[in-house]
């Protein structure tokens, strides 16, 4: 399996802006990613994942935004207990309504 390894902010921002700025001219465009990774000592692959989202925040490249991916996110997990907490209502009510005989609880 690969080693993980953890990158301090500023060696990724600087890979990110490195791989961004030779990505933007045609000329250096192909293997850039390539490159860039070779020079610092990061797996290509991962400083794609890093850049990729870059890209799409700055606008270079269409897509969801970090800020909206985890917005969506936070949607979709709330939906999620909303629907989980209906189907325990709803379980609940066909307790109460198969068992007339049930004290309310009032």
């Amino acid at each position: 399996m690969a080693e993980l390894r953890e990158y301090p902010d500023e060696a990724r921002e600087c890979a990110i802006w490195m791989a961004v700025d030779l990505r933007r001219d045609p000329a250096t465009r192909n293997g850039a990613l390539a490159r860039v990774g070779e020079q610092l000592g990061i797996n290509p692959e991962t400083l794609h994942n890093w850049v990729i989202p870059a890209e799409v925040d700055a606008g270079h490249r269409p897509g969801p935004t970090t800020s909206d991916a985890q917005r969506l996110t936070e949607l979709e997990r709330e939906s999620r207990e909303l629907r989980r907490a209906i189907h325990i209502l709803r379980s609940a009510s066909a307790v109460f309504v198969a068992d007339p005989d049930c004290p309310s609880p009032r």
